[in-house]
């Protein structure tokens, strides 16, 4: 839907090389605007795409609708992951549902998604 044009809710494709093969790996993403900057977060805490990106320096391709863009992605700890955490419900309230019915948070709310700090990936996103 994304190469058609077509986005859902702050969706996004995030292309990243594997960090085995070194072949692109595409990934659906949430992408959330907050205090001027753009995040992603790793909705489960065994999630790949996490593993390549940091094989990968960070670089990779973010692709909204038919626009593709060379991204670096930059890890937080878990202190300064909190904020965007507790944003993120109610900023990415489809996504922090799938996160819920997945049985990664007990609850939709800040505090659920608070305590995913250092769990749960999260990258801040730089146009590279």
């Amino acid at each position: 839907m994304n190469r058609l044009g077509l986005t859902i809710e702050n969706g996004a494709v995030l292309t990243v090389a594997g960090r085995r093969t070194g072949a692109p790996r595409r990934v659906p993403v949430s992408v959330m605007r907050w205090a001027g900057q753009r995040y992603l977060l790793a909705g489960y805490p065994d999630a790949e795409w996490p593993r390549n990106v940091r094989a990968a320096a960070g670089a990779a391709t973010l692709s909204v609708a038919r626009r593709a863009e060379s991204v670096r992605l930059y890890e937080l700890d878990a202190a300064a992951a909190e904020p965007i955490l507790r944003a993120w419900p109610a900023r990415i309230p489809r996504g922090a549902k799938i996160m819920l019915d997945s049985g990664v948070v007990p609850d939709v709310t800040p505090d659920s998604f608070a305590a995913l700090a250092g769990r749960c990936a999260v990258f801040r996103i730089e146009v590279a």
